[in-house]
């Protein structure tokens, strides 16, 4: 059954898809080997704890699309998912979840989600937001400034304002006020529960 979309949908979703994958394995890339347990904006996580979460998350992408049940998939991703090689996990769970993406038709499918069902593309629109937020994070962590991809706070934020209760999800904190003059980065870190001037040093 075809799922009802606004025009250039499928286009928009993988290419900010593959934005958000790129932006994580940039940052990976800058991790020194001793910061791996450094804090990071997310409440009682350091960065080893930050990515896994975030692989775990895409490396459920082929396992829907293929038709899995959480049940079905059970344990499989839970603990830690990185190993000895972060990046090299990451970049297989982006690739599979890529390449499950492009195949004709995926992104329409209704899948199974540990929340219920959701057509594929949803679920990559979800996942996408959260990893551009997540990659806020994860450069705070490492000292960058943080600065998000073009246009990816506004179509997080556009995805996120749609959820009744996002801090109900248990993935943010409850908002928290946005600045005077906010802008569409300053308001998506005000809607999930980020200080924007939060750095490490500050702890």
């Amino acid at each position: 059954m075809e799922c009802p979309h606004e025009p250039g949908f499928h286009a928009e979703v993988r290419e900010r898809y593959a934005v958000a994958g790129a932006e994580i394995a940039r940052l990976l890339r800058a991790v020194p080997e001793d910061q791996w347990n450094a804090p990071t904006p997310c409440r009682d996580w350091d960065v080893h704890t930050l990515v896994n979460h975030l692989a775990a998350q895409h490396l459920w992408v082929c396992q829907a699309a293929a038709g899995y049940t959480p049940a079905q998939i059970g344990r499989r991703f839970e603990g830690d998912v990185l190993g000895r090689n972060p990046r090299g996990v990451w970049a297989m769970a982006v690739g599979t979840a890529m390449r499950a993406l492009n195949l004709p038709g995926a992104i329409d499918l209704l899948v199974h989600l540990p929340y219920g069902m959701r057509d594929l593309g949803g679920y990559a629109r979800e996942l996408t937001a959260e990893t551009f937020v997540h990659g806020w994070d994860l450069a705070r962590a490492l000292g960058e400034s943080g600065r998000m991809p073009p246009g990816a706070a506004g179509y997080a934020l556009a995805e996120f304002r749609g959820y009744r209760n996002l801090a109900g999800t248990g993935r943010f904190d409850p908002p928290l006020p946005a600045p005077p003059g906010a802008d569409a980065q300053n308001l998506l870190l005000a809607l999930t529960g980020r200080d924007s001037l939060w750095s490490a040093e500050r702890l």
